[in-house]
């Protein structure tokens, strides 16, 4: 069977595929068993040299034998829900809706798709083809399973292109961030008999006014900073002995990056020097790539994408800086692109939602990519 015709008679398959993976729990660090299931479908359906790597990563490898340079296509595992939240799926006009539906798991059955057609019609291919349905893309997941990949293809990776999000816009720059567990720690005691002392969650709360005036630097850059949570104190009667809270910072700028987090270590030597005990542990640090990029390959990679979804969507995709598993091949001066297989919204919450007849759309789009690989006879157009 040839591509196009394996993309038209599988758009059922991709549905059944897809409702199979939104049930399967997989917060980030915690995807063994959507790992252990792809692991299983990809072997099932002819990629018997399936693997999962230390980071949970689940990899198939084509034609990338010794040195041959490869190029990896791949779409997280993992998701921003904890495994007690339950995942369930419900359909209306034409959509389906779940947790992490379209964020990733929409992306992942198209990519499992696709290196099942790989693995059985065997095309000769330029260089390697490496697929991965990779782990830690998420928050504090801290890009784990994209830094694998790089330490073990390295200098091997000529492009990735990794499948997130939706069909109406491209990753071709990366958002770097710092991230942040600030705790405050104090004696504490009785709200009554021991007023006066020092409370954890006051001196927590003014370390955020200040961090809050933070100004900006100006320029074409952007550049944010965001309290995410904050916890502390026992009961309504006790005076907080530990506040925390978690505080990011995020650029497309490294320079910029590094303003906000010299802020933001002033800010904490200064309550430090008035006797406040407060320590900031690092929890995720994701690398800015170069906003002024005019490499060649990049600028092609990122026309190849919008190509492809303007040929099979019909609009042409906008190119925009985010945070995502390209952040390290950017870093690294490796061509790299992220764009979605779907049409949704609600990424990150308990409404998200996608499409089902966008992933027709999608298939094809994700087909033109990888097939990009193949040699000009293999491609059965």
């Amino acid at each position: 069977m040839n591509l196009n015709e394996y993309v038209l008679a599988n758009h059922q398959t991709a549905l059944e595929l897809l409702r199979t993976l939104c049930l399967i729990p997989s917060p980030s660090h915690h995807e063994e068993k959507r790992a252990a299931f792809c692991k299983a479908w990809l072997m099932d359906h002819g990629a018997k040299n399936a693997f999962i790597d230390e980071a949970k990563n689940v990899i198939y490898e084509y034609n990338a034998e010794n040195d041959v340079p490869v190029a990896i296509f791949m779409a997280h595992i993992d998701t921003v829900f904890p495994e007690s939240v339950p995942l369930e799926l419900t359909e209306k006009d034409g959509k389906w809706f779940c947790p992490a539906v379209g964020d990733d798991t929409a992306n992942v059955a198209l990519l499992m798709l696709m290196a099942a057609y790989v693995a059985n019609e065997k095309p000769k291919t330029n260089g390697g083809i490496v697929f991965v349905m990779n782990s830690c893309e998420e928050g504090l997941g801290n890009l784990k399973g994209s830094r694998a990949l790089n330490a073990r293809y390295g200098k091997r990776i000529e492009q990735v292109i990794s499948f997130d999000g939706y069909l109406d816009g491209i990753v071709g720059m990366a958002v770097g961030s710092l991230r942040y567990k600030v705790t405050v720690k104090t004696t504490g005691g009785h709200s009554f008999a021991d007023f006066g002392n020092v409370n954890a969650i006051e001196r927590l709360s003014a370390i955020i006014t200040e961090l809050y005036q933070y100004k900006i630097p100006a320029g074409s850059a952007k550049t944010t900073f965001n309290v995410g949570t904050i916890s502390g104190g026992t009961t309504v009667n006790s005076i907080a002995a530990q506040a925390e809270m978690l505080y990011e910072m995020r650029s497309d700028d490294y320079a910029c990056l590094m303003d906000a987090k010299a802020y933001f270590e002033k800010i904490l030597e200064e309550f430090k020097a008035e006797g406040v005990d407060v320590t900031a542990e690092l929890l995720g640090e994701r690398p800015c790539g170069n906003k002024e990029n005019h490499d060649p390959r990049q600028t092609a990679l990122l026309t190849q994408c919008a190509d492809a979804v303007e040929n099979h969507f019909g609009t042409r995709p906008g190119v925009y800086a985010g945070s995502t598993d390209c952040n390290i091949p950017l870093a690294n001066g490796v061509p790299a692109a992220a764009i979605g297989l779907c049409v949704g919204a609600g990424e990150h919450t308990r409404g998200e939602w996608i499409e089902t007849e966008s992933l027709k759309a999608g298939f094809k789009v994700a087909a033109e990519l990888i097939s990009a690989r193949f040699l000009p006879e293999e491609k059965g157009e």
